[in-house]
């Protein structure tokens, strides 16, 4: 009981720690806020592949790969509609409901950051289904690893919420309850026990297709459109590869 407590504690305050650093990025000029927005887009990317994707047809295997496609169409067309949502999100934001209608990149940081909180649950309970086994260690390591890829999700987080205009005392709660989040998927699946091998490698495949939809539909062309792509698509290739190595050393 005490290694999970540990566990989601562990994670959560990664995130936390991505979130603070996030707070210093605001005063940065407008190409190096492009710069970071691509990194964190390559991070996003790394960790739909890498952290969800992959590992959900690992578990899934060869013989139910369907398993792992309708996850990831699934959670692109969850985004799909919550996009639609997003000029209705001005209370949690706390911003007027007029600059939502009128503000293009708002909602589309509302909607990753929307993708973020919904990866945190799936990836928690993934953490928290290896303490019902004997041996804890491989479940510690998903932890550990999990925990590293949080400290730049963090950033994803906090840095475009404060460059579009949302209070920092704000940002910093949605960010508290998107790290909640994972405490709470942490807790679901170490009372799940055996959790059913359908439904995980579905959950984690439907958080990696949201985060795939963000990257492609709204990252990407939103660090493309200031003139500085150059810059960002390299900052992309260096979030990607700099996850890709965390994943592959923890």
């Amino acid at each position: 009981m005490n290694q999970v407590w540990l566990s989601a504690a562990g994670l959560s305050l990664a995130t936390v720690i991505g979130s603070v650093l996030g707070f210093f990025i605001k005063a940065l000029p407008h190409k190096w806020n492009d710069a970071v927005l691509g990194f964190c887009a390559g991070v996003m990317l790394a960790a739909s592949t890498v952290g969800l994707i992959l590992p959900a047809a690992e578990q899934a295997g060869i013989g139910r790969w369907w398993l792992v496609l309708i996850g990831v169409i699934g959670g692109m067309l969850f985004l799909n509609v919550l996009d639609l949502l997003t000029p209705h999100l001005h209370k949690l934001t706390g911003l007027d409901e007029e600059e939502h209608r009128n503000n293009a990149s708002l909602n589309r940081v509302l909607l990753f950051v929307l993708a973020i909180a919904l990866h945190k649950f799936p990836e928690g309970i993934a953490a928290g289904v290896g303490f019902n086994a004997a041996d804890s260690s491989s479940a510690w390591a998903v932890s550990f690893g999990i925990a590293l890829q949080n400290v730049p999700e963090g950033m994803v987080v906090i840095a475009p919420l404060l460059i579009a205009g949302v209070s920092k005392l704000r940002t910093f709660l949605i960010s508290l309850a998107i790290a909640l989040l994972e405490v709470l998927g942490v807790w679901v699946g170490y009372g799940m026990g055996s959790i059913s091998t359908l439904m995980l490698p579905v959950m984690l495949a439907l958080a990696g297709g949201a985060m795939l939809y963000v990257v492609s539909d709204e990252m990407i062309p939103e660090t493309h459109s200031h003139g500085y792509q150059k810059i960002a698509t390299y900052a992309l290739v260096l979030g990607f590869v700099t996850l890709v190595f965390l994943d592959l050393a923890f």
